[in-house]
């Protein structure tokens, strides 16, 4: 007989048996040792009440039949798999629902004076109850009527849901409340001042959590078979009645993976409360007895000073407003200047009232005796000031992006390049699987349209509502790690949408993922722009944007011939939803990386300050408007139209192809790919052009070739008509990252503001290819495309107000080494600056200028030589006189700067 029971009884007992221990051991420590028992660990006690209740279910269903075929199961054996089966179903989201809880709470206690990590816990705590909840009172009321859920077989007129497809489609939750659960206190624990070794300690306990997440993973991968084995004889993955599906065979080993899971969860959910009983039966395995800051406080060394071990974070935080302040303004309390102990307040109280010792107090405890709170966290004197030291990451704090020359903004350009493209690879994934999934539900060019609508829907919300206040508050890394956790959901949740073959669901999935990478756009694009000199900034935008271009080629190309290339069928459908689970995962650790990674920034006060270098350019009023305001609307404008633009080509190319050389080699979606290459070369070419040209004279050109080549593609047939297209791809390459760069100069302490309304600008592709495929319908496809030459001749008068109002051409026009310089000890030579007065910029483009790298030293700041650093400050201050003294001898009327930190004052260019 084929038989799954012994595998399913044996694991699930087993993982019960060990969950049930570590309960019992965390009850130990907490009652005996720390003598206080918290809230988190009552709902771990419920948690596993209901464990055991969840746990028992399965066991008692195995022993009637579960992981056997229906068809060798005794009629009087029925009745009870039924009930045991309900039991578990109706338990599963309780039980993991009070483990999460659990955990959570606990995390509340070490981010107790942390406002944006308990914000993050609390809404973690929401989805988590919220989504219990829902889950079980579907799981309740599984069957209509409610007695069908236990009687052998489905009455005539009852309907069932198919437990394990709601399971399947319920997973992206778990995965999202999983991968919270598991990075949220990193973070914490890394920043925290402990001996290295007990940080250690501290990461990889909580990293426990990890094996929750591959549980989870190889849970829905049998899920998944399940679902694929049923769906081979029932033809469909749709709700089904579980009858005829050999419910019992395909479930169980779903069923014992889900009590491996819960159980788990348990047993890392009760790691960090054993450390108190490990510290008493262990020590060595805690105390850092080989390092020199276990020895007592009067051995410190020379320059070091005992400190109070924070309870919270001790260094910056992304999420801060003030990026460059100092990792010791966070510190709970100054470094002692004596030898004597140093305790917090906390413990001093704790100390001298001998109250029980809580979880935080053991969690930052070394491992000495109960008796001994004292922390062996040391701080040294000898760190410089711009190090922020967490033990495992240590590193500069980054300069302003606005002072950064252009070699010393190849680094931090190069990591956001790597968004640029994601959100490529993404978008090319995404269109190759919506038509799959149209192709396989039988839907028709409106619906396709209609989900097209829906991801650039989120672009119409996503960079104000969520964009722009994260960017003005915490800056370009915290709107990065928001955006990449965005996308992640919206990426999980096509497991649902193929699942259950929701085009509802699909198209939510479309728009979460539109979402997230809109509000990655708000910030990934003004920091390209905004990184380093500004007259290059739509050069830099079209180098990263011909990298996101890439992505756009190779993620079809990807998806036709290797990802997508079977599938043909639902079941097909739900198999490639891994790869969405790698893209998800992708971002998770992505988002991860840029907490810890130096991303400089831009405050409101030093973009003002560079705006105000031409203040006068970009207040000069034109029709009573100041032209940098003028400018950005038209900019936006321009962008609206050109994106719509855009995805009329895009979304219709395949259809003009097949009308205009039907009995051509290659298919509509060859030509779609060379058309997408042109772009991506196009997008390199435009970066190269506008060394030599200024950046208003490419716009124009720009657009004069698309409307002349979209026109010729309209009048001519053949293979003449499918050039004249590629054409189209390689004039309008370039044409949004010049708009973005240009739009936002001179925008001063606005520019994060304008940032997202450029990025709503985005939006427009969602509505116009209705317009066009409707323009097809009633009048046939050459004439639909009269609506591409309108949309690029009304986004042409942009350019057309750049090149012919003389206001305009002087505020948008590149300006040598514009960018903050830093602070500078000696005077400027006088001649660099007058020579910066006398010049005009209204010929030639960025190459014929002055550049600004570092092989020119009248552009470099003054830094004081290898003796200059090693006197005395009074020395240093005579120095500095005796050379203005010098100055003024040679007739020189230009101030220096003195050494207390001034800026030089720059002639306005």
């Amino acid at each position: 007989m084929d038989t799954r029971r012994p595998v399913t009884l044996g694991a699930s007992i087993t993982v019960f048996v060990i969950a049930s221990i570590f309960v019992a051991l965390r009850f130990v420590s907490r009652i005996f040792i720390v003598r206080k028992v918290g809230l988190h660990d009552y709902v771990m006690l419920l948690a596993w009440v209901l464990d055991f209740g969840f746990s028992f279910s399965l066991f008692y269903a195995t022993k009637y039949g579960l992981g056997l075929h229906s068809s060798e199961i005794p009629f009087e054996d029925q009745f009870a798999l039924n009930k045991a089966t309900y039991a578990f179903t109706v338990l599963y989201n309780p039980a993991l629902m009070a483990v999460k809880t659990s955990i959570l709470i606990f995390y509340l206690t070490l981010t107790r004076n942390n406002k944006i990590f308990q914000i993050a816990n609390y809404v973690t705590l929401a989805v988590v109850n919220a989504a219990g909840f829902a889950l079980t009172m579907v799981n309740v009321f599984q069957c209509h009527p409610f007695s069908a859920s236990f009687v052998p077989g489905v009455p005539n007129g009852a309907t069932c849901i198919d437990i394990v497809t709601l399971y399947l489609s319920s997973s992206p939750v778990n995965i999202v409340t999983d991968l919270a659960i598991l990075f949220l206190p990193i973070p914490i624990l890394t920043q925290m001042r402990l001996p290295f070794k007990q940080k250690v300690i501290l990461v990889v306990t909580f990293s426990f959590g990890f094996f929750v997440a591959v549980v989870d993973v190889i849970r829905i991968a049998f899920l998944q078979r399940a679902a694929i084995s049923k769906s081979l004889a029932l033809k469909t993955i749709h709700l089904q009645n579980n009858t005829d599906a050999d419910f019992s065979w395909y479930a169980s080993l779903s069923f014992m993976w889900s009590v491996v899971e819960v159980n788990i969860s348990i047993i890392c959910g009760c790691v960090p409360s054993l450390k108190p009983l490990v510290t008493r039966l262990m020590p060595k395995l805690i105390r850092d007895t080989g390092d020199p800051s276990t020895t007592p406080r009067s051995h410190y060394a020379v320059n070091e000073s005992p400190i109070t071990v924070p309870p919270l974070i001790a260094g910056p935080s992304p999420f801060t407003r003030t990026p460059e302040a100092s990792p010791s303004s966070s510190v709970g309390s100054k470094p002692s200047q004596t030898g004597s102990r140093s305790l917090s307040p906390r413990r001093r109280s704790r100390q001298a009232s001998d109250q029980p010792m809580d979880m935080l107090d053991f969690l930052t405890e070394p491992g000495h005796p109960i008796g001994d709170v004292e922390t062996n966290t040391r701080t040294s004197a000898s760190y410089p000031p711009d190090i922020t030291f967490f033990d495992f990451v240590n590193m500069k704090t980054p300069a302003s992006m606005l002072k950064l020359n252009n070699r010393e903004s190849i680094p931090p350009i190069a990591l956001a390049t790597l968004l640029f493209f994601l959100w490529g690879f993404a978008y090319g994934l995404l269109d190759t699987l919506n038509t799959q999934f149209l192709r396989i539900v039988r839907l028709d060019a409106w619906h396709s349209l209609g989900l097209h609508c829906a991801y650039f829907g989120g672009y119409a919300l996503g960079p104000l509502l969520v964009g722009r206040p994260v960017l003005k508050t915490w800056g370009f890394k915290a709107t990065f790690i928001t955006g990449l956790c965005i996308y992640a959901c919206g990426a999980l949740i096509f497991w649902p949408s193929a699942v259950l073959t929701s085009t509802v669901a699909f198209t939510i999935s479309n728009f979460i993922v539109g979402f997230g990478l809109a509000v990655l756009e708000t910030a990934a694009n003004p920091f390209i722009a905004l990184c380093g000199p500004q007259e290059n900034s739509e050069i830099r935008l079209n180098i990263s944007q011909g990298v996101q271009a890439i992505g756009s080629v190779l993620s079809p190309l990807l998806a036709q011939k290797v990802l997508f290339k079977d599938v043909k069928d639902v079941a097909s459908l739900v198999d490639v939803q891994w790869t969405y689970l790698g893209i998800a995962f992708f971002d998770v650790l992505l988002a991860v990386a840029f907490y810890y990674l130096p991303v400089p920034e831009a405050s409101d006060e030093d973009l003002e300050e560079l705006a105000n270098r031409r203040k006068h350019d970009n207040q000069t009023k034109v029709i009573g408007i100041p032209v940098v305001w003028l400018t950005l609307a038209l900019g936006v404008w321009s962008q609206f139209f050109y994106v719509g633009a855009q995805e009329v080509l895009s979304t219709s190319l395949e259809r003009f192809v097949a009308n205009a050389d039907p009995s051509s080699s290659l298919t509509p979606f060859d030509y779609l790919t060379v058309g997408h290459s042109v772009f991506a070369a196009g997008r390199f070419l435009a970066a190269f052009v506008q060394w030599f040209i200024k950046p208003r004279w490419f716009l124009m050109a720009s657009y004069l070739g698309v409307i002349v080549f979209t026109a010729l593609s309209m009048r001519t047939s053949g293979s003449t008509a499918i050039i004249m297209t590629m054409f189209i791809y390689l004039f309008e390459s370039g044409i949004f990252s010049t708009i973005f760069a240009i739009s936002l100069r001179g925008t001063a302490q606005h520019t994060k503001t304008a940032s997202a309304i450029l990025a709503t600008a985005i939006s427009g592709g969602a509505f116009f290819p209705f317009a066009e495929y409707a323009v097809y319908l009633s009048h046939g496809q050459p004439y639909s495309w009269s609506i591409l030459v309108s949309l690029f001749a009304a986004g042409a008068i942009f350019p057309l107000y750049l090149n012919f109002v003389p206001t305009a051409q002087k505020q948008v026009d590149p300006v040598p080494n514009e960018y903050l310089r830093r602070h500078r000890r000696k005077r400027s030579k006088p001649s660099v600056a007058k020579q910066q007065e006398k010049q005009t910029h209204t010929e030639g483009g960025v190459l014929s200028q002055p550049r600004s790298f570092v092989s020119e030293t009248d552009m470099l700041p003054d830094l004081p030589t290898p003796r200059e650093v090693h006197l005395s400050p009074r020395t240093r201050s005579a120095d500095a006189v005796h050379d203005d003294s010098s100055s003024s001898s040679r007739g020189q009327s230009q101030s220096s700067s003195q050494d207390g930190g001034k800026k030089v004052e720059f002639a306005e260019t």
